[in-house]
């Protein structure tokens, strides 16, 4: 009889692919469902990108890339954290991956230990506590709420830090909040972490771009934090490229040097031809993008305001990315078809066996109270959503 190892056992099916999974099965079954529930940009990769790819398939790239990147991709990384973050790293503190994914879990196997600590403001993304119990640690979530915007204070960081803790992970802008850390919050936070030299921090800015006039900050650009900060970033999210699959770190040369040495002996290089066309998308001015995010603004606006129309939702207004994390904890104890709805997980089920509308629990996130809905979807869907939404609830 075959036995699985532990780790796998215990390890959670992402709650993000499994409601997408649930959603096509129920289209397969006929059911007119709208998908709100991935985190993935409606758009096409932008052809000028396209075109570079084909390009790099001309030029017969077709062998093993190096394990950390091409080095002209290095270079167009290097020249984008410079412009963008103001952030300068040598080559040999770069790695590039298979994913902003591989590079979060490169970087928790590389420091983690058994019972290490690592400190999760809630809501996070849906990977980072499995990642990090994979990789033998464990999560310390500390909760937000609205009221805070679902950031993080001083206090909230100074007093979940213990002798175990390594590190401290967060998103910003936040999959699934949209909560934007000022570089005032930021830099509150490092003030904290100079008693506590040890701790390292994983800064997860993959949608940076989406942004929606929000002054971009990093927390690598504070001098203390430098060399204990991971900045982790990819093309997924701004450049509309999540299948492309690929993401990168600026990391302490220490920390780099390992995730080289963990990922040659896992994945190696990262696909040839996608770090061909990621270079041209580096290297293009940032306002070519720019057409997404105006986009994404205004459907933010869109179902923000709709949302407010629904009695019992209470929402933030996120800063940036492109989800809405409302919470839906009046609706608890209310009963349907004989089956109550007794946490987000009942909720956000409801919303898509009654309102064919899939979103997902705010519980894989750290959060019970609410659900994350995504607008990376047409105006249309979004209006006919949060009027099936409306319509059940009443």
């Amino acid at each position: 009889m075959i036995q699985l190892s532990d780790k796998i056992q215990k390890l959670e099916t992402s709650a993000t692919l499994a409601m997408a999974a649930k959603a096509r099965e129920l289209k397969a079954e006929g059911k007119d469902i709208i998908g709100l529930s991935l985190g993935e940009p409606d758009f096409n990769t932008p052809d000028f990108i396209k075109e570079a790819a084909i390009q790099a398939i001309n030029d017969n790239y077709n062998s093993y890339s190096p394990v950390d990147g091409y080095e002209d991709l290095k270079k167009a990384v290097q020249k984008k954290f410079k412009r963008d973050n103001n952030l300068e790293y040598n080559l040999n503190q770069i790695v590039v991956s298979t994913g902003a994914k591989q590079s979060l879990y490169n970087v928790a196997s590389v420091l983690l230990n058994p019972g290490d600590e690592v400190i999760l403001p809630c809501p996070y993304w849906v990977s980072y506590s499995d990642i990090i119990k994979l990789s033998g640690g464990v999560p310390v979530e500390v909760q937000t709420d609205i009221d805070q915007d679902f950031k993080m204070t001083p206090e909230q960081l100074k007093s979940a830090i213990t002798p175990k803790t390594k590190m401290l992970w967060y998103s910003s802008p936040c999959n699934p909040s949209g909560s934007v850390y000022t570089k005032e919050e930021l830099t509150a936070l490092a003030e904290v972490l100079k008693d506590y030299p040890d701790v390292v921090v994983v800064s997860d800015e993959i949608y940076e771009h989406i942004n929606f006039g929000e002054e971009r900050f990093s927390m690598a650009e504070l001098p203390h934090m430098y060399d204990r900060t991971v900045t982790v970033n990819g093309v997924s999210k701004a450049f509309a490229m999540t299948g492309w699959r690929i993401g990168y770190i600026g990391a302490p040369e220490k920390i780099a040097n390992a995730c080289k040495k963990l990922q040659g002996q896992v994945t190696s290089g990262a696909n040839c031809i996608a770090q061909r066309a990621v270079i041209t998308a580096l290297e293009a001015p940032v306002d070519k993008i720019q057409f997404m995010v105006d986009k994404f603004k205004s459907r933010r606006k869109l179902i923000l305001d709709l949302i407010e129309s629904i009695p019992g939702f209470e929402c933030n207004e996120p800063k940036g990315a492109f989800y809405v994390f409302p919470n839906v904890s009046s609706f608890f104890g209310s009963n349907y078809g004989g089956k109550k709805i007794e946490n987000a997980t009942d909720f956000s089920m409801f919303l898509l066996e009654v309102a064919n509308v899939a979103t997902v629990t705010g519980e894989a996130f750290g959060n019970p109270n609410c659900i994350r809905i995504s607008y990376a979807a047409s105006e249309a869907n979004i209006e006919e959503a949060m009027k099936r939404i409306k319509k059940s609830l009443s």
